[in-house]
């Protein structure tokens, strides 16, 4: 094990997530990994994911469905979601501050963290004609 506790098959779960440009879910590390020659039990993958989370070196997502997905991006943003294809995108524009001071008003709550969830049609299935919108 490394100094900062990153085993090979944790290495190798990282690196995936790090790649990856659709925030992939467990299943998806999984098949990945399979792809790429590796031999990893599937409680090993859940719990380096769990670890990598635990550690901040990925974000755990919860944004539509049952399966969480993992982002290797760490700082702050938000996700937009496709309601056509389920796409997922990040959004980098910062939250306006009027905001968050609104609902910290309101509330009562010291906001430490925000997470907001947009969803909408993405480029390619507004393109190619397929929404419901």
């Amino acid at each position: 094990m490394s100094r900062y506790g990153l085993t090979t098959p944790r290495k190798i779960v990282l690196d995936i997530v790090s790649e990856a440009h659709d925030h992939p879910t467990a299943a998806d590390v999984i098949d990945r990994l399979k792809a790429q020659g590796h031999s990893v039990a599937y409680a090993t993958v859940y719990n380096s994911l769990r670890y990598l989370t635990e550690k901040g070196m990925i974000r755990e997502l919860k944004l539509e469905g049952d399966a969480s997905r993992y982002d290797a991006r760490t700082e702050d943003h938000q996700h937009i979601v496709c309601t056509e294809c389920g796409r997922v995108d990040e959004v980098m524009t910062k939250t306006p501050q009027d905001w968050l001071d609104l609902i910290a008003e309101e509330t009562g709550y010291l906001i430490v963290e925000e997470q907001l969830l947009f969803k909408g049609v993405c480029p390619s299935c507004r393109a190619s004609g397929r929404t419901r919108a």
